[in-house]
């Protein structure tokens, strides 16, 4: 606690000793659980947020495909009759779950939790999990494999040492006369926003949090070059960037016994990462409206006041051939991709006026999300006993369940040979061919199809 200051911050130091036995650690959290009796409005952003159910209303109601999701049978109001409650349903991403919290009727105070960084994390940006849910309860997440599956969990083997500061966060308390919430919400995220400024703190004493005169930066411009789309070097407009632990292309989506650092592109490219923790790192991006993602080559290693200036980064995205059908929006996400009521026997179906039958076409597939489930890709031909191409079992990330529009993300490129196409109408057939539970299955971020490179291009 600081003096004059309206509210306490937490943090926690977890630790594994060199030669210590193996550890699996699934999440990390701090749960608030408040008075029933005070709190009954939740405040999560702008546009959720309202007087919410009690647990006893979920108590009396009947249980769904799993337990979290509850049909509300007899709640005390009528207003909530029939509504399914889920604490799923109030999921943020790691960049948009800043605060959140609840308001109590009397008297009128604010309980929130800020988080200024998502730097302990790990997953990125747009790794959503938990924030406020009926109860009433409050988490402060530091880390979980929710939306990710059970390969983000932490797993220290062979004696490994390791060890990470998780937060702090801060946890807010205001309160107001008035009879209207908006006020108290209005002012937890201006103390959000001064929280967020004064990140890193410097009042932390332990040696394992360093302050911003032991951190660095990195500048650079992020450039895409994608000669089928524009044959000049186009800006990379609101890019993601990042920097997570050396690992393989994209693996910073399932790493979190690092830190990681992110930020987005400016209208012209430009990005800068500040208050970076000294270590070594790769350079992370993703483009909105590209598919793929963009590793830089060299490690960067971050020294305690580095002021890095990479200059002029280019990425080039996945890409054999000119475009001759798309669906969807390379954003990492399935929202376009919503249907209320699906039509199995309805299908899209391509016009190819001239197949170049020694050429190689290929499909691009970018996935939102999977869950146990297997994609089977045939060509003009639905009953072909087997299919031309198949993803195999893919996915644990259950963003489904979650009420999620996307988990981890996953691209694939498959060759289609031209003998395979015919002149005129041709139909490709993609099937989730997995069952056995109904939350089994994908959701599609965007689909290609290319033809054969041009000469000329």
């Amino acid at each position: 606690m600081l003096r004059g200051v309206s509210g306490f911050y937490s943090y926690g130091i977890m630790e594994h000793l060199e030669g210590w036995p193996d550890l699996n650690i699934d999440e990390a959290r701090i749960a608030f659980k408040l008075n029933k009796d005070k709190f009954h409005y939740m405040a999560i952003s702008d546009d959720r947020q309202r007087i919410m159910p009690t647990d006893h209303d979920r108590t009396t109601g009947r249980t769904l495909e799993y337990k979290e999701a509850i049909l509300l049978t007899n709640p005390h109001s009528p207003t909530f009759k029939h509504e399914v409650d889920d604490k799923y349903q109030y999921s943020c991403d790691n960049k948009d779950n800043l605060v959140h919290g609840w308001i109590s009727t009397n008297p009128r105070v604010g309980f929130w939790i800020i988080t200024p960084s998502y730097e302990f994390r790990g997953g990125g940006p747009i790794k959503p999990d938990l924030t406020s849910h009926v109860g009433p309860t409050s988490l402060a997440i530091f880390f979980s494999s929710h939306y990710a599956g059970p390969n983000f969990r932490i797993a220290l083997r062979d004696g490994e040492p390791w060890k990470k500061v998780l937060g702090p966060v801060f946890i807010y308390l205001n309160s107001d006369l008035g009879n209207t919430p908006s006020t108290l919400w209005a002012d937890a995220k201006k103390q959000m926003i001064i929280e967020t400024k004064k990140w890193p703190y410097d009042f932390p004493l332990s040696k394992d949090f360093p302050h911003a005169k032991q951190r660095g930066a990195i500048s650079g411009r992020l450039l895409v070059f994608d000669k089928y789309n524009n044959k000049e070097l186009m800006l990379a407009k609101s890019a993601y960037v990042g920097l997570a632990a050396p690992e393989n292309l994209g693996s910073w989506q399932e790493e979190t016994k690092g830190y990681q650092f992110w930020t987005q592109t400016d209208e012209m490219g430009y990005f800068t990462i500040r208050n970076v923790r000294a270590s070594t790192y790769n350079l992370n991006a993703w483009v909105m409206g590209f598919i793929g993602d963009y590793k830089y080559n060299i490690d960067i290693v971050i020294k305690p006041g580095s002021q890095i200036q990479l200059g002029d980064l280019v990425y080039k995205p996945p890409r054999n051939g000119p475009t001759l059908w798309e669906i969807g929006v390379p954003d990492r996400t399935a929202a376009e991709f919503y249907v209320p009521d699906p039509a199995p026997g309805l299908m899209t179906q391509l016009s190819i006026k001239h197949v170049e039958k020694t050429g190689s076409y290929t499909l691009r597939l970018a996935l939102a999300s999977a869950t146990y489930s297997e994609i089977q890709v045939r060509i003009n031909n639905s009953n072909a006993p087997r299919p031309d191409f198949t993803t195999k079992r893919i996915g644990k990330d259950n963003a489904i369940a979650r009420h999620g529009i996307h988990g981890l993300y996953l691209l694939y490129g498959i060759n289609i040979r031209g003998i395979q196409l015919v002149n005129g109408t041709n139909t490709i057939y993609l099937k989730q061919s997995r069952g056995g539970r109904p939350l089994i299955g994908v959701m599609y971020d965007y689909i290609r199809l290319e033809g054969p490179p041009l000469a000329k291009c």
